[in-house]
Protein backbone atom coordinates (compact mmCIF):
# COMPACT_ATOMS: atom_id res chain seq x y z
CA UNK A 1 0.00 0.00 0.00
CA UNK A 2 2.64 2.41 0.99
CA UNK A 3 3.94 1.89 -2.62
CA UNK A 4 0.74 3.21 -4.41
CA UNK A 5 0.64 6.29 -2.28
CA UNK A 6 3.98 7.20 -3.31
CA UNK A 7 3.24 6.48 -7.56
CA UNK A 8 0.42 8.89 -7.39
CA UNK A 9 2.39 11.80 -6.62
CA UNK A 10 5.07 10.59 -9.02
CA UNK A 11 1.99 9.84 -11.94
CA UNK A 12 0.46 13.33 -11.03
CA UNK A 13 3.96 15.13 -11.79
CA UNK A 14 4.83 13.48 -14.70
CA UNK A 15 1.34 13.41 -16.67
CA UNK A 16 1.72 17.16 -16.14
CA UNK A 17 5.38 17.42 -17.42
CA UNK A 18 4.29 15.25 -20.58
CA UNK A 19 1.04 17.65 -21.39
CA UNK A 20 2.31 20.79 -20.00
CA UNK A 21 4.46 21.87 -23.34
CA UNK A 22 1.21 21.17 -25.29
CA UNK A 23 -0.92 22.92 -23.74
CA UNK A 24 1.08 26.26 -23.61
CA UNK A 25 1.85 26.03 -27.56
CA UNK A 26 -2.04 25.58 -27.94
CA UNK A 27 -2.70 28.79 -25.67
CA UNK A 28 -0.48 30.69 -27.33
CA UNK A 29 -1.61 29.65 -30.62
CA UNK A 30 -5.05 30.67 -29.74
CA UNK A 31 -3.90 33.91 -28.00
CA UNK A 32 -2.12 34.45 -31.63
CA UNK A 33 -4.73 33.96 -33.42
CA UNK A 34 -7.33 35.61 -31.47
CA UNK A 35 -5.08 39.54 -32.00
CA UNK A 36 -5.31 38.40 -35.60
CA UNK A 37 -8.63 38.77 -35.40
CA UNK A 38 -8.61 41.88 -34.13
CA UNK A 39 -6.26 43.75 -35.69
CA UNK A 40 -8.23 44.91 -37.72
CA UNK A 41 -8.06 46.26 -41.37
CA UNK A 42 -4.80 46.24 -43.25
CA UNK A 43 -2.68 48.42 -45.43
CA UNK A 44 -2.91 46.65 -49.08
CA UNK A 45 0.17 46.35 -50.72
CA UNK A 46 1.07 49.18 -53.38
CA UNK A 47 1.54 47.44 -56.61
CA UNK A 48 -2.01 45.60 -55.26
CA UNK A 49 -3.41 48.81 -54.63
CA UNK A 50 -2.55 50.24 -58.42
CA UNK A 51 -4.09 47.38 -59.87
CA UNK A 52 -7.32 47.89 -58.06
CA UNK A 53 -7.64 51.22 -58.88
CA UNK A 54 -6.60 50.07 -62.84
CA UNK A 55 -8.92 47.47 -62.88
CA UNK A 56 -11.93 50.17 -61.05
CA UNK A 57 -10.70 52.64 -64.68
CA UNK A 58 -11.41 50.02 -66.69
CA UNK A 59 -14.57 48.44 -64.91
CA UNK A 60 -15.96 52.35 -65.49
CA UNK A 61 -15.13 52.07 -69.61
CA UNK A 62 -17.07 49.30 -70.04
CA UNK A 63 -13.98 46.76 -70.29
CA UNK A 64 -14.64 43.75 -67.81
CA UNK A 65 -12.28 41.33 -69.13
CA UNK A 66 -9.39 43.85 -68.60
CA UNK A 67 -10.63 44.75 -65.12
CA UNK A 68 -10.76 40.95 -64.04
CA UNK A 69 -7.24 40.76 -65.20
CA UNK A 70 -6.34 43.24 -62.99
CA UNK A 71 -7.76 42.51 -60.15
CA UNK A 72 -6.74 38.98 -60.24
CA UNK A 73 -3.25 40.77 -60.84
CA UNK A 74 -3.90 42.60 -57.58
CA UNK A 75 -5.27 39.64 -55.78
CA UNK A 76 -1.58 37.60 -57.02
CA UNK A 77 0.36 40.46 -55.19
CA UNK A 78 -1.62 40.66 -52.48
CA UNK A 79 -3.85 37.48 -51.58
CA UNK A 80 -5.20 38.58 -48.51
CA UNK A 81 -6.80 41.72 -49.65
CA UNK A 82 -10.42 41.22 -49.35
CA UNK A 83 -12.38 43.99 -51.02
CA UNK A 84 -10.87 43.11 -54.42
CA UNK A 85 -13.03 40.02 -54.19
CA UNK A 86 -15.83 42.56 -54.53
CA UNK A 87 -14.41 44.55 -57.56
CA UNK A 88 -14.60 40.91 -59.07
CA UNK A 89 -17.78 40.36 -58.11
CA UNK A 90 -18.76 43.72 -59.74
CA UNK A 91 -16.75 42.72 -62.46
CA UNK A 92 -18.35 39.24 -63.01
CA UNK A 93 -21.87 40.87 -63.02
CA UNK A 94 -21.08 43.58 -65.73
CA UNK A 95 -20.40 40.08 -67.97
CA UNK A 96 -23.69 38.79 -66.93
CA UNK A 97 -21.80 36.24 -64.52
CA UNK A 98 -24.25 36.45 -61.61
CA UNK A 99 -23.15 32.90 -60.64
CA UNK A 100 -19.62 33.58 -60.60
CA UNK A 101 -20.01 37.22 -58.94
CA UNK A 102 -22.15 35.37 -56.10
CA UNK A 103 -19.07 33.08 -55.81
CA UNK A 104 -16.90 36.43 -55.19
CA UNK A 105 -19.20 37.78 -52.95
CA UNK A 106 -19.49 34.43 -50.64
CA UNK A 107 -15.41 33.97 -50.42
CA UNK A 108 -15.46 38.06 -49.20
CA UNK A 109 -18.04 37.21 -46.42
CA UNK A 110 -16.24 33.62 -45.86
CA UNK A 111 -12.85 36.17 -45.06
CA UNK A 112 -15.46 39.31 -43.26
CA UNK A 113 -18.59 37.94 -42.80
CA UNK A 114 -19.54 41.53 -41.55
CA UNK A 115 -19.02 43.03 -45.11
CA UNK A 116 -22.32 44.98 -45.54
CA UNK A 117 -21.23 45.29 -49.15
CA UNK A 118 -20.94 42.21 -50.07
CA UNK A 119 -24.08 40.97 -48.34
CA UNK A 120 -25.98 43.43 -50.19
CA UNK A 121 -24.16 42.45 -53.90
CA UNK A 122 -24.90 38.88 -53.24
CA UNK A 123 -28.62 40.05 -52.81
CA UNK A 124 -28.66 41.78 -56.22
CA UNK A 125 -26.73 39.45 -57.92
CA UNK A 126 -29.26 36.53 -56.38
CA UNK A 127 -32.17 38.73 -57.86
CA UNK A 128 -30.13 39.06 -61.25
CA UNK A 129 -30.00 35.15 -61.11
CA UNK A 130 -33.94 34.71 -60.21
CA UNK A 131 -33.30 34.01 -56.60
CA UNK A 132 -35.49 36.77 -54.79
CA UNK A 133 -36.31 34.82 -51.63
CA UNK A 134 -32.82 34.10 -51.40
CA UNK A 135 -32.09 38.13 -51.63
CA UNK A 136 -34.82 38.49 -49.43
CA UNK A 137 -33.10 36.62 -46.89
CA UNK A 138 -29.76 39.49 -47.14
CA UNK A 139 -31.96 41.91 -46.90
CA UNK A 140 -32.78 40.32 -43.79
CA UNK A 141 -29.48 40.15 -42.37
CA UNK A 142 -28.37 43.24 -43.44
CA UNK A 143 -31.71 44.99 -41.33
CA UNK A 144 -30.38 43.43 -38.33
CA UNK A 145 -26.54 44.58 -39.09
CA UNK A 146 -26.79 47.95 -39.75
CA UNK A 147 -31.06 48.82 -39.82
CA UNK A 148 -33.43 49.79 -42.52
CA UNK A 149 -31.70 53.20 -43.32
CA UNK A 150 -28.01 51.91 -43.98
CA UNK A 151 -27.09 52.59 -47.68
CA UNK A 152 -26.45 48.52 -48.34
CA UNK A 153 -29.83 47.96 -47.23
CA UNK A 154 -31.37 50.59 -49.14
CA UNK A 155 -30.22 49.24 -52.60
CA UNK A 156 -30.98 45.74 -51.72
CA UNK A 157 -34.62 46.66 -50.69
CA UNK A 158 -34.80 48.51 -53.91
CA UNK A 159 -33.26 46.04 -56.11
CA UNK A 160 -35.78 43.28 -54.79
CA UNK A 161 -38.98 46.05 -55.27
CA UNK A 162 -37.54 46.36 -59.14
CA UNK A 163 -37.76 42.05 -59.03
CA UNK A 164 -35.64 40.24 -61.84
CA UNK A 165 -35.19 42.23 -64.64
CA UNK A 166 -32.73 40.28 -66.89
CA UNK A 167 -29.36 42.62 -67.84
CA UNK A 168 -29.63 43.11 -71.55
CA UNK A 169 -26.55 43.53 -73.49
CA UNK A 170 -26.86 47.40 -75.36
CA UNK A 171 -27.37 45.97 -79.08
CA UNK A 172 -30.14 43.39 -77.70
CA UNK A 173 -31.93 46.38 -76.16
CA UNK A 174 -31.42 47.88 -79.26
CA UNK A 175 -33.18 45.86 -81.26
CA UNK A 176 -36.30 45.06 -78.49
CA UNK A 177 -36.80 48.96 -78.69
CA UNK A 178 -36.88 48.85 -82.40
CA UNK A 179 -39.87 45.86 -81.88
Amino acid sequence: MAETSVLRPVALKELIMRFAPAAAALSLALAVTASVGIAGDRVPDPRAAAMVEQGRAQLAEGNAQAAIDSFEAALAIDPGHTPVFLDLAQAARAQQLQGKAIRYYREALARDPGNLAAISGEGEALVEKGAVEKAKKNLAQLESMCGASCPETVELAATIRLGTQPRMASSEADKAAAN
